[in-house]
């Protein structure tokens, strides 16, 4: 039995905030080839991911906010956003369960935010996502400022009002 409380939670924020990439993630699942796969993530403002898609195979994706403020961005075929959301503990939506191959990421919005994720397994790193070619990878110049228009699409989303998915202006 694994218990996930304040202290847990803490520790990944401190390993994420010491990270350069302002994340850690803790897995809950005992290896990589279990068939659900079951982790915290913790994440820093300022952290990017690209966008990407699982689809080969095709594995959906749920996350539920534990702590801080997440926002979540799914994307259409060409890149243009196709719908943002914020997950708070305080808001109105909790969580999102993501269709498999839907072209997404996430950001965070505050310090010390923590969400859980699960999706089917295995976990094969070599091809466990599909990078958006419309995206500037991890680590670019371009991504500091993609990471930031991501930011502004979401500054029409009142945390309180949150719990539909909204129309992102492209």
């Amino acid at each position: 039995m694994k218990i996930i409380g304040p202290s847990l939670l803490d520790q990944l924020t401190a390993a994420a905030r010491s990270h350069p990439r302002l994340r850690q993630n803790h897995n809950l699942h005992a290896g990589y080839d279990e068939p659900c796969q079951r982790l915290l993530n913790a994440v820093e403002p300022g952290s990017y991911i690209r966008p990407h898609r699982h689809l080969d195979p095709p594995r959906p994706e749920t996350f539920v906010i534990m702590r801080g403020r997440l926002g979540v961005f799914v994307f259409r075929e060409d890149g243009h956003i196709e719908h943002t959301l914020i997950l708070a503990r305080d808001g109105a939506a909790h969580g999102v369960d993501l269709p498999a191959g839907a072209w997404h990421t996430v950001l965070a919005l505050e310090t010390g935010t923590v969400f859980f994720e699960t999706k089917p397994g295995p976990y094969l790193p070599l091809d466990d996502k599909d990078w958006a070619p419309w995206a500037p990878a991890e680590g670019s110049v371009e991504s500091a400022g993609y990471l930031e228009r991501l930011m502004v699409a979401l500054e029409g989303i009142n945390a309180t009002s949150c719990g539909e998915l909204a129309r992102a202006k492209d």
